[in-house]
């Protein structure tokens, strides 16, 4: 295990897996989040991020976490194990939850520029969307999964097997 991609919903503790993972096995981390925001929300564009991906997949040892579903085919390319977080939408749900109350009115630092949690209505279409992650991309995700050729793959469906995947390395 030296190129991992992580991937799951939003608010099932992707990025918190991610660092113990990469301390862990003393692995780089790259968040996807901080190659595609800028300050405010606002978005690399596509080509901009593209670039930034390709620098960082090439290099020889990894972890990325996140998901930007466009790009899973392309990173399955170059990873050798992924480790989907299959969690449920509640639980997601809490975590963005979480996750906002915890950091409000900061940045965290696994972002690209400033981008301040806050609820408004925009975080109210977020959990939505967070809500819907598995209908609408549950089957796409086990089919690309699938699809991989010589990749490891890694389900976890709760906090208590992201645990003990930790002890066990």
């Amino acid at each position: 295990m030296e190129r991992i991609i992580i991937i799951g919903g939003n608010g099932c503790g992707k990025t918190t897996f991610a660092k113990e993972l990469s301390d862990k096995l003393n692995l780089p981390l790259i968040h996807l989040d901080v190659l595609y925001w800028r300050d405010n929300w606002q978005t690399a564009s596509r080509d901009e991020f593209d670039e930034l991906l390709v620098q960082e997949i090439t290099k020889t040892k990894w972890i990325i976490d996140g998901n930007i579903g466009r790009t899973i085919p392309f990173r399955l390319k170059y990873c050798d194990t992924v480790i989907y977080m299959d969690f449920s939408r509640l639980k997601c749900v809490y975590g963005v939850i979480k996750r906002v109350i915890k950091c409000y009115g900061k940045s965290r630092t696994d972002m690209g520029g400033y981008c301040p949690e806050e609820f408004n209505m925009k975080k109210f279409e977020f959990l939505k969307s967070v809500w819907n992650f598995n209908k609408n991309n549950r089957k796409r995700y086990y089919d690309m999964l699938q699809s991989a050729n010589d990749v490891k793959i890694i389900i976890l469906k709760s906090r208590k097997q992201v645990r003990e995947l930790l002890q066990q390395l």
